[in-house]
């Protein structure tokens, strides 16, 4: 799955190129207020204005469900890109995607020029991957190009369908930098490697779990997720999150973790409040046991240190999913913790998207990273080791 086609392995001059994007980015009035997604579409965009490629960009936002919603549309990504790159995007403001102004757009367009097609997802076939969809996009274009790397682990039309009707299929700068890292991260690390898993739910990564048991020197469990494990060792967690049903399978997972000498670490003690809120009196418990009427928030100060000093002597670390309820401030010691711990280290660190994407740039830490997955369930389907269809269906080198 790693070794894929770039742009630079092809020849775009004088060709139109259709590049799958990743615009899904939060808007408020129209307004774009987080832009991270516009700036790592930029160096793949460039790349092919430079070399006189014909531009055609596409993307989906927010969840129209097959319908044309005028809060969804893309227009305010034309506009601000035009900005962003010093000259026009043309868009094309067709409901149904690909109709005559796209149609005219793309004729008429000339080597360096870009245009933008309406939310892929104001058609209802885009997310069942229908042919009929796949090829009106294909129409347009010569060669097609993935660059988003937070939709790859879906076939849509947009992300596998329409390259299956061009002559090529590359990937463009972000999904090569995400294979590159994310990729050797799993497949050949540099040793010790360590993982560290949080976030609400055992459940959501029970395949995480088990693959990256295969391959981890350490494997580190906070969050939510922590509680489920700290029943299966028989401590009291009083009203803490805890999956009854993954109770079975976690005490799996710990076998398998001290059969392949992987050193499984878990809250030693664990930050509480009497019940789930924003202005709750923090409380730290002494052991691993919490008072039966509380609910814990976030992972202990002792073991906020272990995980700290675990991840300080690592080689490649790779995190996904907070320690706690990070968005209170209360709570967010322990995430805070292991973000500082990951941003002082000379190893390879990894986010893999998501909330643990969000904590770290929030607490001021992003830039010190080596790598911030741009796709929070890609990423994880990528750790589960799950092969991502808008991967897989590009072109080997």
């Amino acid at each position: 799955m790693l070794n894929k086609k770039t742009i630079e392995d092809i020849q775009v001059a004088g060709k139109r190129v259709l590049v799958r994007c990743d615009f899904n980015v939060p808007l408020k009035d129209g307004v774009i207020t987080d832009e991270n997604r516009l700036n790592g579409a930029l160096p793949t965009i460039k790349y092919l204005i430079d070399h006189n490629a014909r531009v055609i960009l596409c993307s989906h936002l927010g969840k129209p469900k097959g319908e044309a919603k005028p809060e969804l549309s893309l227009a305010p990504v034309a506009k601000r890109l035009s900005e962003m790159l010093g000259q026009e995007v043309k868009f094309a403001a067709d409901d149904c995607v690909v109709g005559e102004n796209a149609k005219k757009a793309a004729a008429e367009m000339k080597d360096g020029e870009v245009i933008l097609l309406q939310n892929t997802r104001y058609r209802k076939e885009e997310t069942k991957n229908e042919e009929n969809f796949s090829k009106e996009l294909a129409s347009l274009a010569e060669i097609f190009v993935n660059d988003a790397f937070g939709t790859a682990h879906r076939a849509h039309c947009s992300t596998v369908g329409a390259g299956e009707f061009l002559e090529e299929r590359a990937c463009g700068y972000l999904i090569q930098k995400e294979l590159k890292f994310l990729g050797e991260a799993v497949e050949t690390p540099e040793r010790p490697f360590v993982a560290i898993l949080g976030g609400a739910k055992v459940s959501d990564k029970l395949g995480v779990i088990n693959n990256l048991l295969d391959k981890v020197d350490t494997l580190i469990i906070g969050g939510g997720m922590g509680y489920t494990f700290l029943k299966a060792m028989g401590h009291e967690i009083g009203n803490s999150l805890c999956e009854e049903d993954k109770i079975d399978y976690v005490k799996e997972m710990m076998a398998k973790a001290e059969a392949k000498g992987v050193k499984l670490l878990l809250p030693i003690d664990v930050t509480y409040a009497a019940k789930f809120g924003e202005n709750e009196t923090p409380m730290i418990s002494e052991g691993r046991d919490i008072p039966a009427d509380c609910e814990g928030l976030d992972i202990g100060p002792k073991t906020a240190e272990l995980f700290a000093n675990e991840v300080k002597a690592a080689k490649t670390v790779v995190w996904n999913g907070p320690m706690g309820v990070f968005e209170f401030k209360n709570f967010a010691k322990g995430t805070e913790a292991v973000a500082k711990a990951m941003a002082e280290t000379e190893a390879v660190t990894i986010i893999g998207g998501g909330d643990s994407a969000a904590a770290v740039n929030q607490m001021g830490f992003g830039d010190k990273m080596t790598h911030i997955s741009t796709g929070g369930g890609a990423s994880l389907e990528f750790l589960e080791g799950k092969e991502l269809p808008g991967i897989a269906s590009l072109d080997a080198k």
